[in-house]
């Protein structure tokens, strides 16, 4: 009974694990980490609730999980934009890009072209802004990132 009970948490736990953002979304230095930094805008220090991570306009991002998109479009500071819901309240975000492939409602699997990186937005150059959201708050993607 008790190695029955075992199986069954690891097969749940096996499945939340599956649905973690654990990929890379796209490969490159990440030129701004998560957490206080200067301001590339103003005088002073701002929080950055994400990682921004170096590329070409136009390198292909990849979903890092099965997911649902539930924004794809345009927002002020992160230009064209998609929002992914990995499950367990746990979103991401990829900002700062040039085209946008996929639509809200539809379904993601891990490693599916989502996007392309760009320079749209609030933006001092090309480069995926990377963020992941638990219950609403940023976390600091690399606790996430093992792919």
């Amino acid at each position: 009974q008790n190695l029955r009970a075992l199986e069954r948490l690891m097969e749940h736990a096996g499945k939340a694990l599956a649905l973690m953002p654990s990929r890379w979304p796209v490969r490159g230095a990440v030129n701004s980490e998560f957490g206080h930094r200067p301001s590339p805008w103003e005088e002073g220090t701002e929080f950055h609730p994400g990682l921004d991570i170096a590329a070409d306009p136009g390198t292909p991002v990849h979903a890092p999980a099965p997911s649902s998109v539930v924004f794809a479009g345009r927002q002020p500071d992160f230009g064209l934009t998609v929002v992914l819901l990995h499950g367990h309240d746990i979103r991401s975000i990829y900002g700062h890009l040039s085209k946008v492939l996929v639509s809200a409602g539809q379904t993601v699997g891990r490693g599916q072209l989502i996007a392309l990186t760009g320079n749209t937005g609030k933006s001092t150059g090309p480069h995926l802004h990377y963020e992941i959201l638990v219950k609403g708050q940023p976390v600091n993607p690399r606790a996430y990132l093992w792919e």
